[in-house]
């Protein structure tokens, strides 16, 4: 009975299919220009606008209530030292902080040189991109301002349903008039071939889709479809037969 339906519903399916994969390549050759090369970029910390939950870590041998503290961003976007009071991080660089507080610790320590607070990111955790699609880890990753479309598929790790030739590179607009950015990098060219022109820097909000291939997809679609069947004759043959095999009614009542 199940064979017949697959026999029944796999024609359409694969025409389905086919056609869904057809319409879902919006991608554009020319949004590659959207984005950054690693090269072309000096990102560092520095320019990092922190946002809960970053952790940052405070380095200042003249103030002891600062040096070597390790806050995490507060919900409200603020921390707090003892002696010194709250301040308001969220929004700021590492180098914003570092001279906000600075500003209050000379009321109080007498401080010498140019960069007398050194204030570093311990934990990157605001800021997040997305691999998703076949690929053995898919989910949000952190955002570091270093992350490319080579270092991130690398770390995903895409499965052997992937059609790496038609991997997605995506950058969503929040203006409901501009159309995001996509363009197609083929994964397998970058690591057989060395081929890297494509390998862009991420920005926090990113998407890299790694379709399924065509006939990954038609499989996933059967699967999708026949799951419920079989466990629906599953469930008839379980009422039919009972529990030791004998007849019983959808009541459960043996007869």
């Amino acid at each position: 009975m199940i064979s017949r339906y697959i026999h029944i519903v796999k024609a359409p399916i694969l025409l389905l299919v086919v056609t869904g994969l057809a319409g879902c390549y919006s991608a554009n050759p020319k949004d590659i220009q959207a984005f950054l090369k690693p090269y072309e970029v000096n990102v560092t910390a520095e320019n990092y606008i922190l946002q809960p939950p970053d952790e940052i870590e405070i380095r200042c041998s003249k103030v002891p209530e600062l040096n070597m503290q390790n806050q995490r961003i507060r919900p409200d976007g603020k921390v707090s030292f003892e002696g010194l009071g709250e301040f308001e991080v969220a929004g700021k660089t590492p180098k914003e902080v570092a001279a906000m507080l600075e500003k209050k610790a000379i009321e109080l320590y007498t401080l010498v040189g140019d960069q007398p607070i050194d204030v570093r990111i311990i934990v990157y955790a605001s800021k997040v991109f997305y691999v998703l699609g076949q690929v053995n880890r898919p989910g949000p990753k952190v955002y570091t301002g270093r992350d490319s479309v080579l270092s991130s598929l690398a770390w995903a790790q895409p499965n052997p349903m992937a059609w790496e030739q038609r991997t997605q590179v995506i950058r969503p607009s929040v203006d409901k008039n501009v159309k995001p950015k996509i363009f197609a990098v083929n994964y397998k060219r970058m690591i057989v071939h060395g081929d890297t022109s494509k390998d862009v820097l991420l920005e926090e909000g990113d998407i890299i889709y790694v379709p399924p291939t065509i006939f990954a997809a038609v499989a996933l679609k059967l699967e999708e479809v026949l799951r419920p069947i079989a466990r629906a004759f599953s469930g008839a043959y379980m009422l039919e037969s009972g529990p030791t095999g004998t007849s019983a009614s959808i009541y459960g009542r043996r007869y």
